[in-house]
């Protein structure tokens, strides 16, 4: 069970607002963090004092196929991604580093920054406790889940074949 109160962004945020090609340079998950949404939202950083939860509209992670953006997100401290929908890429690049993402278009639109959230994603199941809304998103296929479960593809692999 994930809970925390969400962030709101629209459609078709790209990898290169999620995190600028000038900070390509590092593959420190830290230092991509500080940089994370720096382009689009100069409060990010600051709004993740009281938020662990991204929203956003169609087309989330466009753009290039970077692994830096779900790592810049995750290390961040965002806990979960919904989205109306998700660039493929960006949708597989999550999965393998383990951050949860969750494609639900209804939930998406209707949340709002600030909104306190509760995910179970093993069962797909969002509730907006600020609105009192149940939205059912697909659940991941079991073999997802324990990737995301690992921390990542890497981490499952290791568990999987020692």
């Amino acid at each position: 069970m994930i809970e925390g109160k969400a962030i709101k962004y629209g459609d078709n945020i790209d990898t290169d607002v999620i995190i600028p090609a000038r900070h390509l340079n590092t593959i420190d998950p830290s230092e991509l963090a500080s940089h994370c949404m720096e382009d689009l939202d100069a409060d990010f950083g600051k709004k993740l004092s009281w938020a662990s939860i991204i929203a956003a509209g169609k087309n989330f992670g466009c753009g290039s196929s970077r692994e830096h953006a779900p790592i810049a997100i995750k290390a961040s401290g965002i806990k979960v991604v919904i989205a109306e929908s998700f660039a493929r890429i960006f949708f597989r690049n999550a999965i393998n580093i383990g951050l949860p993402i969750v494609e639900c278009p209804e939930a998406a639109r209707d949340i709002e920054e600030g909104d306190e959230i509760s995910i179970d994603v093993k069962t797909g199941t969002i509730v907006n406790m600020t609105k009192g809304k149940t939205y059912q998103a697909p659940a991941f296929p079991e073999f997802m889940e324990k990737i995301m479960e690992s921390e990542g593809l890497i981490n499952y692999i290791k568990k999987s074949y020692r």
